[in-house]
């Protein structure tokens, strides 16, 4: 039986994400497939990025709402959280290192009070976190512009919709 070839460019891209998936829920929810997390994280990766080592952490409400008040002071469950060792700042030499924490209860609220499928969500989400991880952000208008774009446009070549096109109508 002949062998398929395989292709070195997408050989070289997946050689670039070490990724690792751990559900702290206690209850059923629905999740993603690890290949959809990969895909989406792998898509948000930036040129500059030469390697990355990437945790991803689903918790319930209870957990989100910990470490949200722990370590951004405001005392509620937030759909994602991004942990970068540097900052976004890269290093020399270094894996960009990072943790994305996702909060499934508020993931899945979110998700039915905007009308969009949980899948898409969670496709944002992990976007909206690896961009924060190499160093994005949205506290000013042009930063929240510039990210929102990205996000956007990374999206689209994964065939998901604007996850902003309500807020922009």
């Amino acid at each position: 039986m002949k062998q398929a070839k395989r292709n070195p460019l997408l050989q070289r891209l997946a050689a670039r994400l070490e990724l690792s998936l751990e559900d702290r829920l206690e209850s059923e929810q629905p999740l993603p497939e690890g290949k959809l997390w990969r895909r989406w994280c792998q898509a948000a990766l930036q040129s500059g990025v030469r390697q990355a080592q990437i945790s991803l952490v689903v918790v319930d409400e209870t957990e989100g709402r910990t470490l949200n008040r722990d370590y951004r002071g405001k005392d509620y469950a937030t759909n994602v959280l991004s942990f970068a060792l540097n900052e976004g700042d890269s290093v020399a030499g270094m894996p960009l290192f990072g943790d994305l924490v996702f909060c499934a209860p508020v993931v899945a609220r979110e998700a039915a009070e905007q009308g969009k499928a949980l899948e898409a969500h969670y496709a944002h989400l992990a976007v909206h976190g690896m961009l924060h991880l190499q160093g994005f952000d949205h506290e000013a208008d042009d930063e929240a512009d510039r990210m929102e774009a990205l996000e956007t446009a990374i999206l689209a070549k994964l065939g998901y919709a604007d996850p902003y096109a309500t807020e922009k109508a």
